[in-house]
Order: C-alpha cells, then sequence, then structure tokens
C-alpha cells in the first residue's frame, strides 16, 4: 500500500494530482458553464424532444438528459465534458513506464491555457468531439501499454470504442478517425499476440462495435427527426458559399446551369453575393434576404450540378479558393474574427424566451473576457502551432514504436486527416472547429515530458 510520502515523491502521483485537482478547479471556476446560439437550440430541441438535424442530435440528447437532472443544464454537460478531458490527461500518464518531474511541470502549465481553462466550460459540440477523439484514443493506448492485464485491456477498449463512437456522433466529419484507431489496434494487437491474425480480428471487432454503436444511436436519434431537410440544406449553403466565393474571384465564371433554371439566384450572387462573400463565414450571404429567399427556391439537384460543372471546368481556381478558406480555419489571419472563445450565455432571443432563460456576463464572465482577450493574438491561439508539436510527438513516438506509441501516433495521424476534411467542408472559421488539434498537443506534449529523456535522447524502448 503506497503511503503519503511516497505518493509526493512519485512524479506520476503528482502530476495526475495536479491534473486531477486542476480539472476540479476549473470546473468549480467555469460553473455552471457558457451557452450560445447553437448550445440554446440544442437544449431546446433536447426539451422538446424533437430534433432538426441541423446540429449532431448526440447534443440535444445529451443537453436534454442534463435537462432533466437538477440544476443548470449545461452544468451537467459541462461535468460530463471536463470529467473526460482530464481523465484522457491522467490516463496518459499511464502509458510512460518511468515518469518524470517535467511531467507534473507540463500538468500545472497547461492549466491556465484557453484551451483547458475556458473551452471546458463552452457547451460546443467541438469540446465534445476533441475529448472523446483524445479520450477514446488514449483508452487504446492504455489497452496496448497494459494488454497481459486482460480485465483492464477489455475495459480500455471498451471504453475506446464508447467514446470514438460519441466523438463520431458528435461531428459528422469525424467518421475519419475510426480507421486509424482499428488499424493502430490492429497493429498493437498484432504486435503484444505475436500474430497478424490475432490484429485483424481485433481491429474488426473495434470497427464493428464502434461502428455498430454510432449507427445505432443515430437510429435511434432519427427517430426524433422533425423533418426539417437540414443536411440537404447544408449542402446547399456549402456549394452556394463556394460558387460565390469563385464568382468574387471570377467575375466572367459561367453560371450556365443556374442562369437558366435558378437565374434569380444567379443574378444576385454576381451583385449582392460578390458584395457580401468573406473569407471569415458564410453568415455574411444568409443575412441577405433576398439571397436567402432564392437559394430556399432552388432546388438542390439544380445547385449541386452547377456547382459540378464550375469545379470540374476550374478544378485549380476551386482549390486556390479552398485553400484560402482553409488558411483562415487553420491558422486565421486575424483569430478575433473567428470566434476564440465564448463567455457567458447568450443566443437567439426567441429560443432563449421559450427555454425561460436570460443572458449572463457576470463579474467572472468578464474576467475570462479579458483573459483570452489578452492571449488572442499570442501563438496560443496558434492551430498551427499544437500542429506542429504534435508531428513532433509523432514523430518521436514512432522512433521508438512501443505499442502505446503506436496507438497514440494513430491519434495523430486521425486529427490530421480530420483537419484535412475542413479543406473541403469549411464554410467559417471559428477556432473551435479545430480544437481538437490543440488537446490532441497537450496530451501528446504531456506523454513526451514523462518519458523525455527515453524519447528524445535514445528513442528506443
Amino acid at each position: 500500500m503506497p503511503t503519503f510520502k511516497s505518493l509526493i515523491h512519485s512524479p506520476r502521483a503528482v502530476a495526475a494530482a495536479i491534473l486531477g485537482a486542476g480539472g476540479l478547479a476549473i470546473y468549480v471556476l467555469d460553473f455552471p458553464g457558457s451557452m450560445e446560439d447553437d448550445s440554446f437550440a440544442q437544449l431546446l430541441e433536447g426539451r422538446t424532444g424533437s430534433y432538426s438535424f441541423w446540429h449532431p442530435p448526440i447534443m440535444s440528447w445529451m443537453l436534454g438528459v442534463s435537462d432533466a437532472l437538477p440544476g443548470p443544464p449545461e452544468a451537467w454537460f459541462v461535468l460530463f465534458d471536463t470529467a473526460v478531458a482530464f481523465a484522457a490527461l491522467i490516463g496518459v500518464l499511464w502509458l510512460a513506464r518511468r515518469v518524470s518531474w517535467a511531467a507534473a511541470i507540463a500538468a500545472g502549465a497547461m492549466l491556465f491555457l484557453p484551451q483547458l481553462m475556458m473551452f471546458q466550460g463552452i457547451v460546443w459540440k467541438d469540446a465534445l468531439f476533441a475529448d472523446a477523439c483524445v479520450a477514446g484514443f488514449v483508452a487504446l493506448a492504455l489497452a496496448g501499454e497494459h494488454w497481459q492485464r486482460v480485465r483492464l485491456r477489455i475495459a480500455m477498449l471498451t471504453a475506446c470504442a464508447v467514446l470514438l463512437a460519441l466523438a463520431m456522433l458528435a461531428r459528422q466529419n469525424g467518421l475519419v478517425i475510426l480507421p486509424f484507431a482499428v488499424v493502430g489496434l490492429w497493429i498493437v494487437a498484432a504486435k503484444r499476440e505475436g500474430r497478424r491474425r490475432a490484429g485483424a480480428v481485433y481491429g474488426a471487432a473495434l470497427l464493428a462495435v464502434a461502428g455498430g454503436l454510432a449507427l445505432g444511436a443515430n437510429a435511434l436519434l432519427e427517430l426524433r427527426w422533425d423533418g426539417t431537410p437540414a443536411r440537404e440544406e447544408q449542402f446547399k449553403i456549402l456549394r452556394l458559399y463556394d460558387l460565390t466565393g469563385m464568382v468574387k474571384h471570377d467575375p466572367h465564371l459561367r453560371l450556365d446551369v443556374l442562369s437558366a433554371r435558378a437565374p434569380r439566384l444567379a443574378q444576385l450572387m454576381r451583385s449582392d453575393g460578390v458584395r457580401l462573400w468573406s473569407p471569415v463565414k458564410n453568415d455574411t450571404l444568409e443575412l441577405d434576404q433576398n439571397i436567402v429567399d432564392a437559394l430556399e427556391s432552388t432546388p438542390a439537384p439544380v445547385l449541386a450540378a452547377q456547382w459540378r460543372d464550375s469545379v470540374a471546368a476550374n478544378p485549380w481556381f476551386y482549390l486556390r479558393l479552398r485553400a484560402q478558406l482553409f488558411r483562415w480555419v487553420f491558422q486565421s489571419p486575424d483569430v478575433g474574427q473567428c470566434h476564440p472563445f465564448h463567455v457567458g450565455d447568450e443566443g437567439n432571443a426567441e429560443d432563449m424566451q421559450e427555454l425561460g432563460a436570460t443572458t449572463r456576463l457576470d463579474r467572472r464572465d468578464i474576467a475570462f473576457w479579458h483573459y483570452g482577450e489578452f492571449l488572442e493574438y499570442t501563438p496560443v491561439f496558434w492551430h498551427g502551432l499544437y500542429a506542429l508539436a504534435a508531428l513532433i510527438v509523432f514523430v518521436l513516438l514512432l522512433r521508438r514504436r512501443r505499442p502505446a506509441d503506436i496507438a497514440f501516433a494513430s491519434l495523430i495521424a486521425a486529427v490530421g486527416v480530420f483537419t484535412a476534411t475542413f479543406f473541403v467542408i469549411s464554410i467559417a472559421c471559428d477556432y473551435r472547429y479545430l480544437y481538437v488539434i490543440d488537446l490532441t498537443a497537450l496530451a501528446g506534449v504531456l506523454y513526451v515530458a514523462a518519458e523525455w529523456k527515453e524519447l528524445l535522447l535514445r528513442g528506443s524502448a
């Protein structure tokens, strides 16, 4: 039985205590949490039990469950989110065989970053996705590191499947993470069992369980669909944004399909659309009621046909446009325009009135606002910096290639591909979209800090 004296001389125990106490303190500081437009819309759907699918329905369901519990509904959601994030970070400490004091220093330092201090207190699907994604892969890595402990291995692989399913439900493009987890487990299991077939069986099992959970949960959530054609409308908005951006950059771009079948929309795209279009977000187009009305009256197949024709005729032009948009979401030239954080409660007035909610901006919220504003234009809000840190961790782990290293490296690869999907789908530069990069990098830095001598100096097990 470890004594208190032995624990305070253990870097692993001290780092875990710092993260545990820090997570609790952050939850108390953030209590009950902050909500914005999307949060209130999801809470309203959760309360009524009718989902539009404009947002991931899992968010509406979770907020509906939270709403049924005593106290502020956002408090329970934030508690879950914070618990998952800090459990993942604490789990990282058990991937290392011998933890250095550098891990305790890293753990203490990262608590003061807005990515932990502020983001975990905001009701965002992006925080839920990042927390579940990182925690799922950490569970996979723990299974790989402690493979011989059968019960722990099964528990960790079960947790991995559940968490990855939750992550995929939180973001549609989060589906890309599952193949990396499957391949990671395949390699780990083959290495641990000494047989490739065993690896294939484990990988197939994870694919079946995690994929089945996600598909099954989504099918159940669809039973509460209110009939709104949200997915179709989202694709229409994306294509309008792309086409208007292409017209803005090339006024002579042909719009033959729209000119023939939706001339009003084609005309508005060349006039109001070009004037309002911005690489920062598509909301500027939706503020024009004429454009909104014309878009609603244009059948989705018509807009899709025009988009295909324009992209096929001008592929390099489309790629240059998309590169510009991706730059804004990945490494924004002006992060202040990209909603880097949120404090207090403020949402759509009608939604808040129906919920009986009121706007909140108290002294604590103002203090958080000044804190975030102070750091806004520093490297703390550079996704590129966190991506570079994650890449360095990736290289170090693949040099050593211990089972846990392979699993954790698969997380970094998965996040890289998830990030790349925004090259195609981005319609706004909100910082939170790629929050998973930051959280992955923080977990990776903690992992390296725990065994920095072995990783940096020897690089082999």
